[in-house]
C-alpha cells in the first residue's frame, strides 16, 4: 500500500497548514482540495495564504467523479462534519485510508458509520501554535500527529501512512495506546481551548500563574476522573507532559476554540465540556468546572447578535 494522493476536506487552520506542506513536499498535483463550488470560486477570488505565501492549491468540486484519494483527511469543525461526510463521498475507493484531525472523541465514530471503520485510522493532533485571520494562516510549530488503530495492531494502513510522513517530513508518533491518547489529548483541548476562550487570552495567558492556567489545570482533572470512569486510565502526570508541551507554544498563538469566539464563531463546547458534563452525569462525578466553562461559553456565543 502506497500512498501517492491526497485529499482534504477543510482548510481551516489545520486544513491550510496540512494542505501547505504536503503541496511542498508531494507537488500540487497529488493534493486535492475537496470542496463545493461557491466555496472554490470564493478561495480562488480571495486566496488562501500561509505564513504570508499564496497557496498553490489544486481545488475539486466535490460533486466531480474521479479516481479516489489514497488518503483522505477531514480537518473540518465538528459543527461542518455531516456535510463534509456529504462532500467525501466522490473520493472513497477500496483502498482509501481516512484520517480525522478533529478535536474531540466522536468524529472517528461518526466517520466510521458512513464509510466503514475499517478504512480509518485514529488520530490526534498536537504541539501546533497556527492561528487563522480570515484567509490568512500563520504558525512557528507544525506540532505532531499521533495516529494508529482503535486496537493498536501495526497494520498495513499504520505503516502506509507512516511512509507516507517519513517522505514528506511530517512529525508523527504511533502511540502504544491510541484510545488513551485520544482521551489525553481530549483532557488538554479541555482545559486549554476552554480557559483562552473563557479568560479571553492567548497561549501566554495560561504560560504563567493565574486563574487561567489554574482553570486549565482544574478542568483536566475532571477529565482524568470520567475518562477513568470509561476504563481509560489517564493520570494527573500527564498534565505536567501537556502544559510543558503547551508552554512551548508561541505566546502570542491562540488555540482554535478562543480564535472562534474573537471573530463570532460557534465553537466546539459540546466536544469539551459538554462530553465531560455527560460522562460526569453517567458515572455520577460532579463536574463543577467544565460546567462553569460550558456555562460562560455559551453565554459568549448568545452575546455575538
Amino acid at each position: 500500500m502506497e500512498i501517492k494522493s491526497v485529499a482534504i476536506i477543510g482548510l481551516g487552520a489545520l486544513g491550510i497548514m496540512y494542505g501547505k506542506h504536503l503541496v511542498d513536499h508531494l507537488g500540487v498535483d497529488a493534493v486535492r482540495i475537496i470542496a463545493d463550488h461557491d466555496r472554490i470560486e470564493r478561495y480562488k477570488k480571495d486566496g488562501i495564504f500561509c505564513n504570508g505565501e499564496p497557496c498553490a492549491f489544486r481545488y475539486v468540486d466535490a460533486e466531480e467523479q474521479m479516481e479516489p484519494a489514497d488518503l483522505l483527511i477531514f480537518a473540518v469543525k465538528y459543527t461542518g462534519l455531516k456535510s463534509a461526510i456529504e462532500s467525501a463521498k466522490n473520493q472513497i475507493g477500496k483502498q482509501t485510508i481516512i484520517l480525522s484531525v478533529l478535536n474531540g472523541i466522536s468524529s472517528e465514530h461518526v466517520i466510521g458509520e458512513a464509510f466503514g471503520f475499517d478504512r480509518l485510522l485514529y488520530c490526534i493532533v498536537a504541539g501546533m501554535d497556527a492561528s487563522k485571520v480570515g484567509n490568512e494562516l500563520t504558525y512557528k510549530n507544525i506540532g505532531f500527529l499521533s495516529f494508529g488503530e482503535a486496537n493498536d495492531e501495526r497494520s498495513e494502513k499504520v505503516q502506509a501512512l507512516a511512509r507516507l510522513f517519513d517522505k514528506v517530513d511530517m512529525p508523527y508518533e504511533i502511540p502504544e495506546r491510541m484510545l488513551h491518547k485520544m482521551y489525553s489529548k481530549l483532557m488538554v483541548n479541555t482545559g486549554v481551548n476552554q480557559s483562552t476562550a473563557v479568560f479571553e487570552t492567548n497561549y501566554g495567558g495560561i504560560q504563567v500563574p493565574g486563574k487561567p492556567r489554574d482553570t486549565v489545570i482544574a478542568a483536566m482533572k475532571e477529565v482524568i476522573q470520567v475518562a477513568n470512569a470509561e476504563g481509560v486510565d489517564l493520570q494527573e502526570s500527564e498534565i505536567a507532559e501537556w502544559l510543558k508541551i503547551n508552554d512551548s507554544l508561541n505566546p502570542e498563538g491562540m488555540p482554535s476554540m478562543r480564535q472562534d469566539t474573537l471573530q463570532h464563531r460557534p465553537t466546539e463546547v459540546d466536544l469539551f465540556a459538554g462530553t465531560i458534563r455527560k460522562l460526569g452525569k453517567k458515572h455520577g462525578i460532579p463536574t463543577p468546572v467544565n460546567d462553569f466553562l460550558y456555562d460562560r461559553i455559551r453565554a459568549i456565543e448568545a452575546s455575538y447578535a
